[in-house]
């Protein structure tokens, strides 16, 4: 428990400025954690001793990540789109190239792994450069979730939500999150008021609420799957980065296509 709480309290001293201040110091910082995201998806599938792919992949994840939806090259530009459609003609000709030493499985899952981690940090910059408050808004709505799932499940908990993915969760917390949530959600719009009714914000609360219990249960079905523990160990006593942000990272995705930020 003290190492929680220290290595908390140090990751937010570091943090919680770069997120204030926002500009390249954010960018910087998303793009360290969405490398080490993606490496640690592929430990997970013990794919990490593949450097030559790990290299690969992550000159993709940048061009991803890239804060801008086209990239100049040269004389040219290219979109996100076509970003993806390169990567798959490059590992499919791996695949010829290596005599399928590189299978067609160990394709798909670094273009499954690379789009999703790429995809939703390039979101997660764009949350914050529309404005802190958004930001900040996902974050307690996440946090408010997280804490309500916890405690209420503790106290009237008693139907598991899901046992074979992961055994804590019951369906009594994930209805208290949502609660709380909504609490939080609410209470910030009235103190810092969007340009959305009130009524959008509550319907943009649940749906934080529900897609990251969502998204926590993706990365524990993950983790699961791989017979692993924690994603990683960058942070001692919480895990990896998919560990910590597992719920942001599907719920910006959900909120971009919902055009809210």
């Amino acid at each position: 428990m003290k190492q929680r709480i220290l290595t908390a309290f140090i990751a937010l001293i570091i943090i919680a400025p770069i997120i204030v201040y926002g500009h390249w110091p954010f960018i910087v910082i998303a793009y360290f954690l969405a490398t080490v995201a993606l490496f640690e998806l592929m430990r997970m599938y013990h794919a990490e001793k593949g450097w030559l792919y790990l290299l690969i992949s992550t000159v993709f994840l940048w061009l991803l990540l890239f804060p801008s939806p086209e990239i100049m090259v040269y004389t040219f530009t290219i979109t996100k789109f076509e970003v993806i459609v390169l990567f798959v003609v490059l590992l499919l000709t791996i695949t010829v190239l290596s005599k399928n030493r590189f299978t067609f499985d160990q394709a798909s899952f670094l273009l499954l792994a690379t789009i999703y981690i790429g995809t939703a940090f390039y979101f997660l910059m764009n949350t914050r450069f529309v404005g802190l408050n958004y930001f900040l808004f996902i974050l307690f709505v996440i946090w408010a979730t997280d804490s309500g799932a916890y405690f209420v499940g503790k106290a009237f908990g008693k139907r598991k939500l899901w046992p074979d993915i992961s055994p804590n969760k019951t369906i009594g917390g994930a209805i208290g999150g949502i609660g709380i949530a909504l609490v939080v959600g609410i209470s910030f719009h009235l103190i810092y008021p969007f340009e959305q009714s009130l009524i959008t914000i509550i319907f943009i609360t649940i749906v934080i609420s529900i897609f990251g219990q969502i998204g926590d249960l993706v990365a524990s079905a993950i983790k699961r799957h791989y017979d692993v523990k924690d994603s990683g160990k960058i942070f001692p006593g919480h895990g990896g980065i998919l560990d910590r942000l597992d719920s942001l990272l599907f719920v910006v995705i959900v909120l971009h296509i919902l055009q809210f930020v």
